[in-house]
């Protein structure tokens, strides 16, 4: 795979990422709906080091997840694209979020987490992994 490029909305925010992602997921959890404003995130989980912020500051939100794990939102401090993710369950991955990569052709979610929360009106793939909460890690 070529070098995943991507940013925020306004453009004051820019990121390459080189190499492949270990997973793709779609994460159906109260915390990402809220956080996308969307019915789901599809996350694509990297190591750290694979992510170079090339222009701009990320802004941190930190909380505690259901888990009792710190979460972090990394998102753009003039139009609030949230841009990167993570936590204290893995420390050392981020996770970006799809709707911020200007490519995203080759995105192909391989697991649903937290379908016990999904929305009556979202589509289960019942052709990848599905978990009721979250995953054993990847």
């Amino acid at each position: 795979m070529a070098k995943i490029t991507g940013g925020c909305l306004c453009g004051a925010i820019r990121y390459e990422i080189e190499g492949e992602p270990f997973r793709i997921a779609n994460c159906h959890c109260d915390d990402c709906r809220k956080a996308t404003g969307s019915a789901y995130a599809t996350n694509i989980f990297f190591q750290e080091d694979q992510i170079t912020l090339l222009q701009g500051t990320l802004k941190i939100f930190e909380h505690t997840a259901d888990s009792g794990n710190t979460m972090f939102k990394e998102f753009c401090d003039t139009c609030g694209s949230q841009v990167l993710a993570g936590g204290s369950m893995r420390p050392g991955v981020k996770n970006v979020k799809v709707g911020s990569i200007d490519d995203a052709s080759f995105v192909i979610p391989d697991v649903n987490l937290y379908t016990s929360h999904a929305l009556s009106c979202t589509h289960i793939d019942e052709n990848i992994e599905n978990f009721e909460a979250m995953s054993p890690p990847a």
